[in-house]
């Protein structure tokens, strides 16, 4: 979880008390955060078969809180790495912006190097987590600037979470959901829609969803779809979910083949009448 990786730190403004607009938060690298970083930054170096490297990972305040150095690095990457790694905090810029901008067709601010904690060498990455700086990584000894660069990325994606696999239904599988009315993606996965395949034979419930949206497709069939108003006799079956007897007042719509409706959220709506079967799909998105 991401708040086991980064911690929350209460800053007093000035004085032992905490008044209104006095205090901020501010997260920054836990010891276990930086070890996920180091993890993603040598997983990467694995995969490109780098010779080599030093990471270096530091918080928000540029302290060093973790550095771990792979077989064959020659012995200066530590203190290169970190340098990578704190410029790139303390200056919120990966650190390529700098070495590019020193040396530009000669004409390049060689006077910033002059400047105190300043390693301005391609390699060193922030580490962003909710639009926030929280750290730095900064790798040096691979085999070259750009993999460096490279590895540094991939260990300040850490917390990232992955990209959502792709869902595939084949035609056998769609079928037999849509004989029964069943669930074809539930969205356990943390991803903010479901899929239903779903079947009607007669009327249903007045139903009220207060966070998911439904976004109807019909594929066979006609029904009458009333939507707005207010719920009859309305209970909660489930968290969010009310169903009731019916609806009072609304609008009547008739629907059938090729039809899309989206009923927003809080938006009561019920099947008056149906065909038999009635097949549509219903994308439900929170």
């Amino acid at each position: 979880m991401k708040k086991q990786w980064i911690a929350v730190l209460t800053l007093l403004a000035g004085s032992a008390t905490v008044l209104t607009g006095q205090t901020s938060e501010k997260k920054t690298l836990t010891l276990e955060g930086a070890g996920s970083v180091i993890a993603a930054a040598k997983a990467e170096a694995k995969k490109v078969q780098a010779p080599g490297g030093v990471i270096a990972v530091v918080d928000n305040g540029g302290n060093l809180v973790a550095l771990e150095r792979l077989d064959g690095t020659f012995a200066a990457g530590a203190n290169i790495s970190i340098g990578k790694a704190r410029t790139s905090v303390l200056f919120k810029r990966p650190t390529r912006v700098f070495e590019e901008l020193i040396n530009s067709n000669g004409k390049g601010r060689t006077v910033m190097t002059a400047l105190n904690d300043f390693t301005p060498l391609i390699g060193g990455i922030p580490i962003i987590v909710d639009g926030e700086i929280v750290g730095g990584v900064g790798v040096s000894g691979a085999a070259s600037a750009d993999q460096d660069e490279q590895l540094a990325i991939a260990g300040s994606k850490a917390f990232e979470a992955p990209a959502p696999a792709v869902s595939f239904f084949e035609k056998s599988k769609v079928d037999d959901a849509f004989a029964k009315g069943a669930v074809l993606f539930d969205g356990s996965d943390g991803r903010n829609y479901m899929v239903h395949a779903s079947r009607r034979e007669k009327p249903g419930q007045a139903e009220f969803h207060e966070k998911d949206a439904d976004v109807i497709y019909v594929l066979q069939g006609t029904a009458t779809l009333v939507t707005g108003g207010e719920v009859i006799d309305g209970k909660n079956s489930a968290p969010d979910e009310i169903r009731g007897s019916s609806i009072k007042g609304g609008e009547s719509r008739r629907i059938s083949k090729g039809d899309v409706i989206i009923v927003p959220h809080s938006t009561p709506h019920q099947f008056t009448e149906v065909t038999n079967p009635f097949l549509y799909y219903v994308v439900k998105v929170r």
